[in-house]
């Protein structure tokens, strides 16, 4: 499902027909057809999306793979994490940062969701827990925003 909800996000244009309720539902479905088959979509994933165009219930599919993703992280133990980082991780610093939060966390898998941020200087922030609750930050840009509030709250007052 997240890779339904990744190319919606990423081309217009689908979007658009996909949910434009003009548009002919069997294009619609023939669009969905050839784009699970070359995408290697599972039956059921082209087929709740044929659905989804017969009840006009398409638009709301961002909304519906999110809530899919929840409920399939929490059946399967599954904890969602994002990594911000100054450049982007590779395959092996991701599969590191997974082996660290499975131990820290004690769940079976770990979904990483890398996102780059230049102004980090360097380092990572790891963000995970029921709706991000819980931070890492080991970053020089919080390190230097750590060592900024030490300054300022031992500074003698005016």
């Amino acid at each position: 499902m997240d890779s339904v909800a990744n190319l919606l996000k990423s081309d217009e244009k689908l979007a658009s027909f996909l949910t434009n309720p003009v548009a002919d539902s069997g294009k619609k479905k023939s669009l969905i057809a050839a784009i699970s088959e070359e995408a290697g979509f599972n039956d059921f994933s082209s087929n709740f999306l044929c659905l989804l165009v017969d009840k006009q219930r398409i638009e709301g599919v961002s909304e519906i793979c999110e809530e899919f993703e929840k409920i399939y992280c929490e059946v399967t133990d599954t904890e969602v994490a994002t990594v911000t980082s100054a450049a982007a991780l590779d395959n092996d610093q991701q599969f590191e940062i997974a082996k660290k939060l499975q131990k820290l966390t004690g769940a079976k898998n770990i979904k990483l969701k890398p996102k780059v941020d230049a102004s980090l200087i360097s380092g990572i922030i790891i963000q995970y827990g029921k709706g991000g609750s819980k931070l890492l930050d080991m970053s020089a840009k919080g390190q230097l925003a750590n060592i900024e509030a030490q300054l300022l709250s031992n500074a003698p007052s005016a």
